[in-house]
């Protein structure tokens, strides 16, 4: 007889924990598989936004930051070579994610959810449950397995592909001499792409150096060579733990879900176009999953609804700032507008870290600091 739970997380990293959290919360049983122990390393930028935060203490998490100091500014270089250096409204975090998984995924099981290392091969929705690998019986799936979710593949969707996908490669450094800021350094070679320094407040730092494929291939080579020119003051020829991952963009996304089967965090391909930030998609879109799943009756339906009501408006405007972003002339100005206006400066930082949108004021600053003549 196959095993029994209300619900099935596939993945247990910040979507599928999230999820797991959430589906507790509402008294569901639950059951998460991934195909990795834990602690493990997952590549990343590894900052943690205040919003992914609020996220998981909803349910009674708030240790997840613990022994890592706020960071508390961002810098930011427009391709053109504008600048801005100004503090978060609220401080953001750099947290390796060996440790940040690791502990919202303890804090899943703490919560009453059961942990299986497994890699799941094969999901049947059979209308009124779900079959996973013909042994594990699911009222519902939730797909928070990755870029190249088996979940998504299930539901008939391919993989984001060039435009729609980016690729960037991470590492750590000892760099005890940086400034305690996020430094983001936009450059116009292979455009749309950026280099990116967040201390972490033990003397290292994460680096890495990422860009929007094309289609056209990227070597590890290319990607390396970009990262030490845009960050001259890191020794990058010593970074450590350099590994590669894709970015599932959010311009291109995938229903959130059919039947008994949704889809959470990169799976559903959310990462803010924007910025590359996926943790707070991530935890939000899963417990929005967790929830809907949980409570059973057209779970696909319930949880298409609560992420329209909850991102539905700034996923359009962040869609609408990644095509602004294709002109490098306006991230400049962006940038130029910034510099002068904290405010438009938060609009931003809640644009790409959080839920925010592109504000009137924001916009108008931004029209005002255009240059009289485009490129």
């Amino acid at each position: 007889m196959a095993d029994r739970y209300d619900v099935v997380v596939v993945g247990a990293g910040p979507a599928g924990s999230a999820a797991a959290l959430a589906a507790r919360s509402k008294g569901a049983s639950v059951l998460m598989l991934d195909k990795a122990d834990f602690p493990r390393d997952k590549p990343c930028g590894d900052g943690i936004a205040p919003h992914a935060l609020d996220v998981v203490e909803e349910f009674g998490v708030d240790t997840l930051a613990a022994g890592f100091a706020p960071v508390p500014a961002l810098r930011l270089a427009g391709p053109g070579g504008a600048e801005v250096a100004r503090p978060h409204a609220r401080p953001a975090h750099t947290i390796p994610r060996v440790v940040f998984d690791d502990r919202l995924v303890k804090a899943a099981v703490a919560a009453g959810a059961e942990l299986r290392r497994h890699a799941v091969r094969t999901v049947e929705d059979r209308g009124d449950h779900v079959l996973v690998d013909g042994a594990i019986r699911a009222g519902a799936v939730i797909g928070a397995d990755g870029a190249y979710s088996l979940i998504r593949k299930t539901l008939g969707h391919a993989p984001n592909g060039p435009g729609h996908l980016a690729l960037a490669i991470r590492g750590y450094v000892h760099a005890p001499g940086l400034a305690p800021e996020q430094r983001i350094i936009t450059t116009e070679s292979g455009w749309p792409a950026y280099a990116w320094a967040f201390p972490i407040g033990d003397g290292r730092a994460n680096i890495g150096y990422g860009e929007v494929l094309r289609g056209r291939p990227l070597t590890r080579a290319r990607l390396l060579d970009r990262l030490a020119e845009l960050l001259p003051d890191v020794d990058t020829a010593a970074a450590t733990e350099l590994r590669a991952h894709h970015l599932p963009l959010s311009t291109h996304r995938p229903p959130p879900g059919r039947g008994r089967l949704l889809l959470a965090g990169d799976a559903l391909s959310l990462i803010n176009p924007f910025t590359g930030e996926g943790i707070f998609y991530a935890v939000l879109s899963g417990a929005l999953a967790g929830a809907a799943a949980a409570h059973g009756g057209d779970p696909a339906g319930r949880y298409r609804r609560a992420l329209r009501a909850r991102l539905g408006r700034h996923l359009r405007h962040s869609r609408v700032a990644a095509a602004l972003s294709q002109r490098r002339w306006i991230v400049d100005a962006a940038v130029r507008a910034a510099r002068k206006d904290q405010r438009v400066f938060d609009d931003l930082i809640e644009l790409g870290l959080g839920d925010g949108r592109l504000t009137p004021h924001t916009l108008t600053a931004i029209t005002l600091a255009l240059p009289s003549s485009k490129p």
